[in-house]
């Protein structure tokens, strides 16, 4: 049994407006294993980038408890975007991070370095990112989040706006990585197939405010990637429970 990394216990998360209060988040409780690829789907606006966002600490939850098992863990947040910066080249781009945290030193610029070589984009190193097509951008983001050496990856739609076939040969890509670099990783996504192809588990929420509808293991031959899954014929059988948790 795989150890807990991260716990969601009771959490709730309300915001304010003029209008009044809204509750975006309702008694939410949600665990993620270590080495666990786990999904997260549900119906759009149900506040599934808002957990991610309570989870990095970027916004405090209105109740409820979030535990870090882990005293020192490290996470890593990749963006529907890239938010690269178009004036510094691919190498200054994956360095940013350790810069602004001030863990740039020789053993973590070698480190990252290595992590372009191992990945195919040491040659583009000198490259600004609009040189580089939608898929290579989100290598460097992908890169540049590794670099700082998380614990969690918080992956928020990373390939929703790439097109179809960049999408599909992008998420074998990212999904070889962090499998390679024995990363935990919880990806929120609206689509299904693409959480059924990723994730050892995906946690269906509901309609706002979003809360645990259903889990649902996900379980194929440990040798298949992403684009295998998708043919495997236990696909469609996940893929429909999830949608039929949706729809209901």
């Amino acid at each position: 049994m795989q150890s807990e990394l991260l716990t969601l216990s009771g959490v709730s998360l309300a915001y304010q407006t003029v209008a009044g209060e809204t509750a975006a988040i309702q008694d939410l409780n949600l665990a993620v294993h270590d080495g666990e690829f786990l999904a997260v789907v549900g119906p759009s606006g149900c506040g599934k980038t808002s957990v991610l966002s309570l989870i990095m600490g970027l916004i405090p939850q209105s109740a409820g408890t979030i535990t870090r098992h882990k005293p020192d863990l490290r996470m890593g947040y990749m963006l529907q975007r890239d938010c690269l910066l178009d004036h510094r080249s691919v190498e200054k781009n994956v360095l940013l991070g350790l810069e602004v945290q001030h863990r740039l030193n020789p053993q973590s610029y070698e480190r990252a370095m290595r992590l372009l070589d191992t990945y195919g984009l040491s040659e583009f190193r000198s490259h600004k990112p609009h040189q580089l097509s939608g898929g290579m951008r989100q290598k460097v983001a992908l890169i540049r989040t590794l670099a700082l050496e998380p614990d969690l990856l918080l992956l928020d739609e990373p390939f929703s706006a790439l097109d179809y076939q960049t999408r599909l040969n992008l998420s074998d890509e990212v999904y070889r990585i962090i499998r390679k670099e024995h990363k935990s990783a919880i990806l929120v996504t609206h689509d299904i197939s693409e959480a059924v192809s990723m994730a050892d588990r995906v946690a269906v929420f509901s309609a706002r405010p979003a809360a645990l509808k259903a889990e649902i293991a996900v379980d194929y031959p440990a040798a298949l990637t992403p684009l295998e899954r998708r043919r495997d014929a236990s696909f469609r059988e996940y893929f429909d429970r999830i949608w039929k948790e949706l729809q209901s």
